[in-house]
């Protein structure tokens, strides 16, 4: 009889235990949307934080938690911390993670040959898809400017540019994009190839400043100097008004050779 009820007992703990089990939806529901989202991680980490962590302790493989733990960093720019979290977001789903992380190592943290490698690591498994509205191939080019591997980005940049205007056409060309292999021909001194990249960005965006800023400085070594001063004048009063890389992280962080605004 003894051992009647103590079956019955464990029977019932372990029914009641999985009645209390979350799944990974409802932890997310609950401990992001419900908790975290209701703070501005500005002003109030610790709170955003303190709602992650309490998720963590439902489980710690939900990726998303750890990712969103490390999100508030990077945008702090205190990337050592962030990342941190960021990795454990890779241990637990790689091909959600991973190029996310490598992004940030480009853009946030200026590991340019730590983003190189996350995004050819994972090219080689899951190809060259797109994050924050690029390719991976964009950002590898853009970690080789930085890098001075000039020849390597200008190659990247311009197999970009190609497939994006098979596939959508000319007007539908990203101006970044076109910025990017203007600056891959301007560093190789290619000037004039430059400014036709320069002028086909500002076809689709006429107030880029950081453009009209490169495209003078190509006109005065193509000995255009009035030109050069006509643009460069243009240059600072679209400087001033505000018109920069459009890219929407650029709320948080300068990106390579942008030019900061001119007062």
């Amino acid at each position: 009889m003894r051992l009647f009820f103590f079956l019955i007992t464990i029977q019932f703990t372990i029914i009641s235990c999985s009645q209390n089990k979350m799944t990974k939806e409802e932890i997310i529901e609950k401990y992001v949307k419900n908790c975290a989202q209701k703070y501005n991680y500005n002003s109030r980490m610790s709170e955003w934080q303190k709602c992650l962590d309490k998720g963590l302790e439902k489980d710690s493989t939900i990726a998303y938690l750890w990712q969103q733990k490390a999100m508030p960093y990077f945008k702090a720019r205190k990337y050592e911390v962030g990342m941190k979290f960021q990795d454990k977001a890779v241990k637990y789903d790689r091909k959600g993670q991973q190029d996310y992380r490598a992004f940030i190592k480009c853009i946030f943290a200026k590991n340019y040959e730590g983003a190189i490698a996350d995004f050819e690591d994972y090219k080689k498994e899951y190809g060259n898809h797109y994050v924050m509205d690029h390719t991976y191939n964009f950002y590898i080019a853009i970690s080789y400017l930085q890098l001075n591997q000039f020849k390597k980005a200008e190659k990247l940049l311009t197999g970009y540019v190609n497939d994006l205007e098979t596939e959508l056409g000319e007007e539908w060309l990203h101006p970044t994009a076109l910025f990017y292999l203007g600056i891959a021909k301007f560093e190789l001194k290619k000037y004039k190839d430059a400014i036709v990249e320069f002028d086909r960005a500002l076809k689709t965006y006429a107030e880029f400043s950081d453009v009209k800023y490169y495209k003078s400085i190509s006109l005065m070594h193509l000995g255009k100097t009035d030109e050069a001063k006509k643009v460069f004048a243009e240059y600072i009063e679209n400087s001033r008004n505000g018109f920069t890389i459009n890219e929407d992280n650029v709320v948080y962080e300068m990106y390579p050779y942008q030019v900061r605004k001119r007062k």
